[in-house]
């Protein structure tokens, strides 16, 4: 394996951490309102994932950070082509950020609910943007002979405006919003007890009719292809069963691996094109092409053999410590 494959492989795999890890941190973000009736409901809520949100942001930076290095074109057209998504993704993860982390500094009901619908607000609007992101990927952007983005006669606002209002971006959208929950909703029946867990465990056929519907409809219209669609339908099948029959593991296990199947579908439909051009396919940008010289290859690799062992150890440490399942039960002395 050449070292553009090995870093574009390295690439994706990132970005499916990041959107497995993360997608159940923004679901249980947008449900902890739902599944909990009062305060201490919803702080066990919040409790399963307070230890290791932060730490899943790091697949984030090692993704982008890992194109920057790798692939410089590619990382400038996806930037500069989806600045304002990416503008609303980054505002949107600080004001998650932030309500996390100041709900627990004042014992005040009021204050904690503030921060839970600010909280359930970013999360949510994560969830539609990188969804979005996702849809408008396979089609490609408005790539130019020089390896840019064009602006169009609109402007560069009017360029960024038009890729997130396609259809793929809509359906890719709705679609991220009801995979967090699906993911959230199996997460919280795995790591909670009590009230917060069966109502979770309920939530989860509804919004996999939901997701059901939103599939179809994409691929009645031709947004999404049919193969597809049918591999993501029978894997939301699947999930309901496992809910239903208490199987939690099973079921975030299978929404887990539905996230992973679409998220390398889509870095992985068009290559060797890592972006194709809507404009002429021999503007696209490819696998060869993009990458970065091989002495800058070579460097980011050997500090990656070095980086990444460390995190993915750190991080399977921190998920072990906090195995344990939360109970959402108020204890009665």
């Amino acid at each position: 394996m050449d070292l553009p494959t090995l870093w574009f492989a390295l690439i994706v795999l990132c970005w499916v951490l990041f959107f497995v890890l993360e997608g159940f941190d923004f679901g249980v973000g947008i449900l902890t309102p739902v599944v909990g009736r009062d305060s201490h409901q919803r702080g066990a809520a919040l409790t399963t994932i307070g230890p290791v949100w932060d730490g899943n942001e790091v697949w984030l930076v090692a993704a982008i950070g890992a194109t920057f290095a790798a692939f410089p074109d590619w990382y400038a057209a996806l930037l500069s082509g989806l600045y304002l998504p990416m503008v609303i993704i980054l505002l949107a993860l600080a004001g998650r950020g932030v309500a996390l982390e100041f709900r627990g500094k004042k014992d005040d009901p009021i204050w904690r609910r503030r921060c839970e619908r600010v909280l359930a607000a970013c999360s949510l609007l994560c969830a539609a943007a990188f969804g979005g992101l996702l849809g408008v990927l396979p089609g490609g952007l408005a790539i130019g002979a020089d390896g840019e983005v064009a602006a169009g006669a609109g402007g560069a606002l009017a360029r960024t405006l038009a890729v997130v209002a396609q259809p793929g971006a809509l359906v890719g959208a709705g679609a991220g919003v009801l995979t967090a929950c699906l993911l959230g909703g199996t997460y919280l029946a795995l790591r909670t007890t009590g009230p917060v867990r069966e109502r979770a465990r309920m939530i989860v056929p509804p919004l996999a009719a939901a997701l059901v519907a939103l599939v179809a409809l994409g691929a009645v219209t031709g947004v999404v292809r049919w193969l597809p669609a049918t591999v993501v339908i029978a894997l939301l099948l699947l999930a309901v069963l496992a809910a239903r029959y208490r199987r939690e593991g099973w079921a975030f296990g299978i929404c887990s691996l539905l996230v992973v199947a679409v998220v390398v579908a889509v870095f992985t439909i068009s290559l060797p094109v890592l972006l194709p051009s809507t404009l002429d396919p021999a503007w696209s940008l490819t696998l060869q092409g993009a990458a970065a010289s091989d002495t800058a290859l070579g460097t980011i690799t050997a500090a990656g053999v070095v980086i990444l062992p460390g995190v993915l150890a750190y991080q399977a440490f921190a998920y072990w410590v906090f195995r344990r399942r939360v109970s959402s039960e108020r204890v009665v002395t």
